[in-house]
């Protein structure tokens, strides 16, 4: 009998969404290289004027991996010069994930779509053949304001923030609840994973160091003097300790983003212990 928190070890991998989508090609060849991965969570957090191909190939992606696709969406940040750059009104972003949400749903039933709304317009579309999963790959929502876990609550299977703490995951927790209680929404199969920042070092100032300038970095801003409410950093003990607060907080999947400027496979070396120890403490035969 294993308790709430099991998952939260098995979750851990190498296989880092953000990687697959930036470095690799996403036909259905390549994704079935992956078979050993435990899940496969794909994200997109921007939009552009119509669905693009590569939601409408999940299906795709979905069989070739043998129906262990997981979709994170978001509403994509406040960044307008990336939306300028797609051609989207930045003030459209939360109704078109909405809408996009919906018909991704719609599509994978393999029916023929029609559809006259707000931002996209369709005609009798149909995507043949059928994703594995019955239904299609679960979606995550993704974000860190109230709207997203409405979203979450309402239209998603699962919910996935950022740049969070412990202390503010479980909080989210009790938001979605109470939201999904109010919609009278049953969230049994309901997905509660958290995104987390992790730096690892025996010297936890050289931990935190990293993970600020890993951060500062990749959103533009100073890291150092709030990284300790956005990420998880310390020795091995520590970090253990950080990771099962979120365990503890309610989430049952966790995606690490170790904080480090290279790539190289060895800045991970941590990774199989900090499995080791979740697992221990949160498995139970």
């Amino acid at each position: 009998m294993s308790r709430p928190g099991d998952l939260a070890g098995r979750w851990l991998s190498r296989f880092l969404t953000s990687h697959l989508a930036a470095e690799r090609d996403l036909s259905p060849q390549t994704i079935a290289s992956y078979r050993d991965a435990i899940r496969l969570l794909l994200t997109w957090f921007r939009d552009v004027q119509s669905i693009p191909p590569e939601k409408l190939r999940l299906a795709d992606i979905d069989r070739a991996s043998g129906g262990r696709v997981v979709v994170g969406v978001g509403a994509g940040g406040e960044y307008v010069d990336d939306f300028a750059a797609a051609g989207v009104p930045i003030a459209e972003r939360f109704s078109r994930l909405d809408e996009s949400i919906d018909l991704l749903r719609r599509f994978w039933s393999c029916e023929a779509v029609s559809h006259d709304g707000r931002h996209f317009r369709y005609d009798g579309l149909r995507i043949r053949p059928a994703p594995a999963q019955d239904g299609g790959p679960p979606i995550v929502v993704t974000g860190r304001k109230p709207s997203a876990m409405r979203r979450a609550a309402s239209r998603a299977d699962g919910w996935m923030p950022y740049l969070y703490s412990a202390e503010r995951y479980a909080a989210s927790v009790r938001t979605i609840n109470s939201t999904a209680e109010d919609l009278q929404r049953n969230l049994d199969s309901f997905r509660w994973m958290a995104y987390v920042m992790v730096a690892v070092d025996d010297r936890p100032a050289t931990a935190r160091h990293d993970a600020a300038a890993f951060l500062g970095g990749t959103y533009h801003q100073d890291f150092s003097e709030f990284v300790d409410r956005v990420a998880v950093t310390g020795n091995l003990d520590q970090v253990t300790e950080g990771l099962s607060a979120f365990v503890d907080a309610g989430a049952r999947h966790l995606v690490l983003l170790p904080c480090t400027m290279t790539r190289a496979a060895s800045v991970v070396p941590w990774l199989p212990e900090l499995l080791t120890r979740l697992r221990e403490r949160h498995v139970v035969d």
